[in-house]
């Protein structure tokens, strides 16, 4: 047995610089891996953020009704967005509306699958591109500033005059 301690010796030695080589040369794939996905998403997000970038190909894309209450945040909305399919992701939603300092406005909207951000911006920023217009749900208790002769719910903005062509009112605000 003494005869074979050294060759048991160089055996291990081998085997374990052999261990070595391969836990290293992994751990090197596996860092490059990570690398190579990180570049991967910061591209996706960087493209999303600056290019022309949907959720369908133009032209395919499905018509979507989007609702933006008063008092919702830029998040809320971008998550909305994104559940609805609109969005790739709500994040780079989120930054490209507070990194431009857009304005969005409540209201309905209609929207496309296959609408750019900046697109989608546009609509949701432009009031008088809503579909139906957000009622001002205040709880005041004064009476309408309308000079027509018919009544008005002072909850609602509703007003039940004839002579208006929406039927609503919309105290400007912004989210």
């Amino acid at each position: 047995m003494t005869n074979n301690s050294p060759a048991i010796k160089l055996t291990l030695q081998i085997s374990s610089f052999i261990v070595k080589l391969l836990l290293n040369i992994m751990f090197y794939i596996i860092v490059v891996i990570a690398i190579v996905n990180f570049s991967k998403m910061a591209y996706e997000f960087t493209y999303q953020l600056y290019g022309p970038d949907t959720v369908d190909p133009v032209g395919t894309g499905r018509q979507i009704i989007f609702q933006i209450k008063k008092g919702e945040s830029t998040m809320d909305i971008a998550s909305k967005l994104e559940v609805n399919r609109a969005v790739k992701s709500k994040y780079s939603f989120y930054l490209k509306t507070k990194l431009n300092n857009y304005a969005i406005m409540p209201g309905t909207y209609q929207i496309s699958s296959d609408m750019t951000y900046d697109q989608i911006l546009a609509v949701i920023t432009d009031y008088s591109a809503s579909i139906i217009k957000e009622k001002d749900t205040g709880t005041g208790t004064g009476t309408s500033s309308d000079t027509g002769s018919g009544t008005s719910d002072t909850n609602t903005g509703t007003n039940t005059d004839s002579n208006t062509n929406t039927g609503t009112r919309y105290q400007s605000g912004l989210i």
